[in-house]
């Protein structure tokens, strides 16, 4: 036997004995067990202190706009195991494709998964299969998946979906019945569940607003939701439980008119009025040579729903930094309607997958403060949707005090000129 194949038996040995240690214990423990779970802190306290996950799934899992196109709850989960098992190194892989089924899985599982050699692997379909594959192939997909799997000696978590808005092309009734499919293969086959389902549900039923500010879309979570999910499974591998709540949207917020503006290429802008005239004069006082072409993303006028309508033109406009500053008077309330048309804003005004230019919001709170109950409600349902879209904000929030404190003259330009100094300082 060569030293490589003597490697390779090797692992193969000690993630086998980890399967079955964790398959003897979960056996004893009811569906939906969350307590400590030896097994799977010793697929993590392993002596060579090195554990890979991937999590293979649809567009819930993958990245895209849902989620601000830049990481999805597969980059919660890295960050919530690293938490839990701080002395342990832990990568997590994204396998997520939109409009994929257990079929789909299956047939990439090699190529997406079993060649990256992981220690553990999250399953999470349905919302795909239920509108296109039959129930017995869904389960028996589902278990070619799994045995596939652990023949290798990594070990399977699965996941149930998020919970969704009833329609017609996705009934709540029956996407329950492929959640209860799941519960059952897990049951039956002694696999741990990260019920994601219940923990949705039981969210709606908590505060039903709350529920409806973590989507996106009928059937997509925005990362508010994406951080409901990676809690849900780090806390049922873990044992543990781990908040992801203060997880901040990702920085630097223009890595790509940075990149551009440093090599001397020419930067295209699409910015809602006040900013479609600051933005120019806030870059040129550090790059006065720049190639800028800024077009007016015209709003004044309009209604929440004609603002979105309008949304229509981003993807086309190649812009390479979208700026949005909507005017108070259209913010949305305690609306559902009218949360829908903010979250589609912000969706139309990302690429489709991963994030391909740069996108900030930036409140009223600039141009003048909130001045009635009505309008702080607005505002606040404003910076929290924002934060849910893994978007950054410009804000007098979001600004340091230190730096709010040194803006002499109190107005848009100067802040969005104190705010631009901050993004030059990240490091790209």
């Amino acid at each position: 036997m060569t030293h490589h194949n003597f490697c390779m038996a090797k692992s193969m040995l000690m993630k086998t004995t980890v399967l079955m240690l964790f398959s003897i214990l979960l056996s004893s423990q009811s569906k939906y067990a969350t307590a400590n779970e030896p097994e799977m802190h010793s697929l993590f306290e392993a002596p060579n202190k090195s554990v890979r996950v991937i999590c293979l799934g649809d567009s819930v899992t993958g990245v895209y706009y849902h989620t601000g196109g830049r990481r999805a709850y597969s980059a919660l989960v890295e960050i919530g195991l690293q938490r839990a098992f701080p002395e342990t190194e832990i990568e997590v892989i994204n396998a997520g494709i939109s409009g994929h089924t257990t079929a789909d899985g299956l047939n990439r599982l090699e190529r997406d998964v079993l060649s990256k050699n992981p220690d553990l692997v999250t399953i999470k379909f349905s919302l795909n299969d239920m509108t296109r594959i039959p129930m017995a192939n869904f389960e028996s997909n589902l278990m070619s998946m799994i045995k596939q799997i652990q023949a290798t000696g990594s070990a399977v978590v699965l996941c149930t979906p998020n919970s969704v808005i009833d329609s017609t092309g996705r009934p709540t009734k029956k996407l329950e019945t492929y959640v209860a499919k799941i519960r059952e293969v897990a049951k039956r086959e002694n696999l741990p569940l990260a019920d994601c389902y219940a923990a949705y549900e039981e969210k709606r039923e908590q505060d039903e607003w709350a529920w409806t500010m973590m989507m996106s879309d009928d059937i997509h979570p925005n990362m508010g939701g994406h951080k409901l999910i990676a809690e849900t499974i780090v806390n049922r591998i873990s044992g543990q439980t781990i908040s992801l709540q203060d997880v901040d949207p990702l920085t630097p917020t223009l890595p790509f008119t940075l990149a551009k503006l440093r090599t001397g290429e020419p930067v295209k802008i699409l910015a809602m009025p006040p900013y479609d005239t600051l933005v120019k004069r806030v870059i040129q006082k550090d790059f006065p040579e720049a190639k800028l072409e800024v077009t007016t993303w015209t709003v004044d006028g309009l209604s929440l729903p004609e603002i979105e309508k309008s949304a229509d033109q981003v993807r086309s406009s190649k812009a390479d930094w979208v700026i949005i500053a909507l005017p108070r008077e259209v913010l949305p309330g305690k609306d559902a309607q009218e949360l829908r048309s903010l979250s589609w804003i912000l969706n139309k005004s990302l690429s489709f997958g991963h994030l391909e230019w740069d996108c900030i919001v930036i409140s009223p709170d600039l141009t003048g403060p909130a001045t009635t109950d009505e309008e702080h409600m607005r505002e606040g349902i404003l910076h929290q949707f924002v934060r849910h879209q893994d978007l950054n904000l410009l804000s007098l929030t979001t600004l340091s005090d230190s730096d709010v404190k040194n803006v002499k003259q109190k107005d848009a330009t100067a802040f969005l000129q104190a705010w631009w100094q901050q993004e030059l300082q990240q490091k790209p």
